[in-house]
């Protein structure tokens, strides 16, 4: 008896290490069946998840009919390039756009506007806003993603746009620690090395990080590669050192890790996914993110049982990212505010504030914003 509760506890805190994603806009008997197996800590849509508000809301109380836990029902949700709800709501402006207008009420107004747009769809987690730095060696990846190469000014947005997508309801996270801002290269595709000094790194790109770390409920990890900082060919996303060490110890972070979609090209540069998913969790990550393939994500799940079982050092790990991910939907009130499903007078109302939002950013930005001038 004692080995069956065990073994069970052991497939529920796997569960809680994982977000997933899949293809279509209804639930398919075969998700049905893959939610109610791995009992999930989240999902994640995209825009080929999305056809209308209603579908989507349907979509993810379906989602959440399937496990037993609060379930994290989350979204990349930006503005600008970075925007699912475009076809649905109308698009968004970009954080770069709301930046220029220096203007700080705008800047708690985009996370609040987008938040609102998430909740009314079913969504409770956004994973931004992106804190990396905007320097010109990363403008053709990051383009209007990133606000400033100035880390206080950005720490100013990222405060301002979480406490927006609070007062909506939604959790937020900031990404790609520590910082895709020195790095040339997209890792959707590839492994990028950053050769940054770790006295720049800790003075420049993870100043955000440093000084939001008690508001962030959430950090994503990236897949870059900083040889001078680890010494190795690994992403920060697999790194004990950046994860446990520094992440952890060193910025005293004790929020939920997430890392980034695992079936990027950067991390599988570096290791398969099964793989990746265990060296993410053993290097102290609390989640794996993997975006779209059904037969990775159930990979991956089996590659942890198994080093689960075979590791007990592991299974410890596995269980204390279990109980904190566990404790954080306990304890957030994000996860037990109920949504009515959102009819067309909703989603008029929706697409007529964001389109008026739009409006004002751009106003703002032309009369206003003033290059160079700090945020008012």
């Amino acid at each position: 008896m004692p080995k069956k509760k065990d073994a069970f506890q052991l497939h529920r805190n796997l569960g809680q290490l994982l977000i997933v994603g899949f293809d279509g806009t209804e639930i398919s008997p075969r998700l049905r069946a893959l939610l109610t197996r791995l009992q999930p800590a989240g999902v994640i849509l995209f825009a080929r998840n999305i056809k209308g508000a209603e579908e989507t809301f349907r979509l993810l109380k379906d989602c959440r009919a399937c496990v037993s836990e609060p379930l994290l029902t989350c979204i990349d949700l930006e503005g600008g390039r970075v925007d699912r709800f475009r076809n649905v709501l109308g698009p968004a402006p970009s954080a770069a756009d709301v930046f220029a207008t220096r203007d700080r009420r705008l800047f708690r107004k985009h996370g609040e506007i987008i938040g609102q747009s998430c909740r009314a769809l079913g969504f409770n987690t956004d994973f931004a806003p992106v804190v990396d730095l905007a320097l010109a060696v990363s403008r053709a990846v990051m383009s209007s993603r990133a606000v400033s190469a100035d880390p206080q000014q950005v720490v100013i947005y990222a405060r301002e746009f979480l406490a927006g997508l609070r007062s909506a309801g939604v959790v937020g996270a900031a990404k790609h620690f520590p910082g895709l801002g020195p790095a040339n290269l997209d890792t959707h595709l590839e492994l990028p090395v950053v050769r940054k000094a770790w006295k720049q790194l800790w003075q420049e790109d993870m100043v955000p990080y440093r000084a939001l770390r008690r508001q962030l409920p959430m950090i994503l990890i990236g897949h870059a590669n900083y040889p001078a900082v680890t010494r190795d060919g690994l992403p920060a996303s697999l790194s004990k050192k950046w994860i446990g060490d520094i992440l952890r110890r060193k910025i005293g972070y004790r929020g939920l890790i997430v890392s980034d979609d695992l079936e990027m090209g950067g991390v599988l540069k570096a290791a398969p996914i099964e793989e990746a998913a265990v060296e993410h969790i053993r290097a102290g990550g609390d989640l794996c993110l993997i975006c779209h393939e059904e037969d990775l994500v159930t990979r991956s799940y089996e590659a942890l049982l198994a080093e689960s079982e075979r590791d007990g050092r592991f299974a410890r790990r596995v269980q204390e990212s279990a109980a904190r991910v566990l404790a954080f939907k306990k304890k957030s009130a994000e996860l037990k505010r109920r949504m009515a499903t959102p009819g067309p007078k909703k989603v008029q109302q929706l697409s007529r504030q964001l389109w008026e939002f739009s409006e004002q950013v751009r106003f703002a930005a032309r009369f206003e914003g003033i290059e160079g001038r700090p945020p008012s």
